[in-house]
Order: structure tokens, then C-alpha cells, then sequence
């Protein structure tokens, strides 16, 4: 359909978000266009200082306004305990859980040769350098469950272990509340690997 050309414009930018498909962007673009004008200048001006000042921890790579974020200077953390996740949208998934109390080194992707993307993309050598220095107990790997994140942890795991790192891998399986009966074969398998005794 012939659209204006600022219209099509924004309808693109729309489109180049992940997750977006074109029925969707049009759907943003006829919503922000329905705005009061100072809605959407906020909006923008909420774009561009999130762009300009959010950058990665130097620590940690997660995503920071500061040279070193939050929980990489939190006195309270354990710093024997690390938590590799693959981007910084995972963090607060984890903080959420109440159950992790240590530090994270976020990975910004996963391995893949065909995207190009190496140990060194990822700043893997950066992350061994911090398991060198000592003081990390134990590397928690928190990869997704697909073939990439999969890569990347067995990656890791080999890695690390010459350093004297305990290595894990968080386990995956059944959501709480869920029926057995609707479980794809991969998560029951997943679901029997990462069992615990009971206590």
C-alpha cells in the first residue's frame, strides 16, 4: 500500500526490532503517530539518553550508566561465584529468582561461526583473564537451551576447567505448574539430567 515516505520511514525502523514483523510495525507506527506531539518527543529524547549514556560495565560487560554497574560494586555479593549469561536481559530473570547472590560476566550473544561470531566477539578471553586472577569458585553457565547456547557452554566449560574452576550448567526442565503430558521430549530429557536428590 502507498504510504508517506515518513510513514514508511518509521515503519522500517519499527521492522529492524527484534520480534517485530510488518503487521506489528504498522501497528507501532499508527499508535505513535496517535500520540500528542510531546509524548512522542519524550519518547525520543528517552531513546537517545538511554543511547548515549548506557554502557557496559567494564567488569562485567552488563549494561551500566557507570564505568562499573550496580552489582559489580555491591560489597554483598560473592565474589567466588559467577554467572555467565549470554545477554543482559538475562540478569534480571536471575535477580528475580532471590536465589543467586554472586557476580555475572554477560557474553553479548552466543558462539557462531556462520554469524561470524568467535570467543573473541564474545570477549571469552576477557572472561578467562578474570577466572586467572583467582577468587572464582565456581562459573556458573547460564546459556539458552538451544544448539549455539549449548556450543557455547560446552566452549566455556572446556575452557575454564585448566584453571581449576568448578564449572556448572544450570538446569532446564518442566516450568512449575506444568502437566507432564504437554512436555516435548527434549525438556523431560533436560528435566531427568538436571535432577537433584531430594533431601
Amino acid at each position: 500500500m502507498p504510504f508517506s515516505p515518513a510513514l514508511n520511514r518509521l515503519a522500517e525502523a519499527y521492522r529492524r526490532l527484534p520480534g517485530i514483523g510488518p503487521k506489528t510495525a504498522l501497528r507501532l507506527t499508527y499508535y505513535t503517530l496517535s500520540l500528542p506531539e510531546g509524548e512522542v518527543e519524550e519518547f525520543a529524547r528517552a531513546l537517545l539518553e538511554a543511547r548515549r549514556r548506557v554502557r557496559q560495565c567494564v567488569s562485567c560487560r552488563n549494561l551500566a550508566e557507570e564505568e562499573t554497574c550496580p552489582i559489580c560494586r555491591d560489597p554483598r555479593r560473592d565474589t567466588s561465584l559467577l554467572c555467565v549469561v549470554q545477554e543482559p536481559r538475562d540478569i534480571p530473570v536471575i535477580e528475580k529468582s532471590g536465589e543467586f547472590r554472586g557476580r555475572y560476566f554477560v557474553l553479548h550473544g552466543s558462539l557462531s561461526p556462520v554469524e561470524g561470531r568467535g570467543p573473541a566477539e564474545l570477549k571469552i578471553p576477557k572472561l578467562l583473564q578474570l577466572l586467572e586472577k583467582g577468587g572464582v569458585q565456581e562459573m556458573i553457565i547460564a546459556t539458552n537451551p538451544n544448539v549455539e547456547g549449548d556450543a557455547t557452554a560446552y566452549y566455556l566449560a572446556q575452557a575454564a576447567r585448566p584453571l581449576g574452576v568448578k564449572v556448572t550448567r544450570i538446569g532446564f526442565g518442566l516450568p512449575v505448574g506444568g502437566d507432564l503430558e504437554y512436555a516435548d521430549e527434549l525438556t523431560l530429557k533436560r528435566a531427568l539430567e538436571a535432577r537433584r536428590e531430594m533431601i
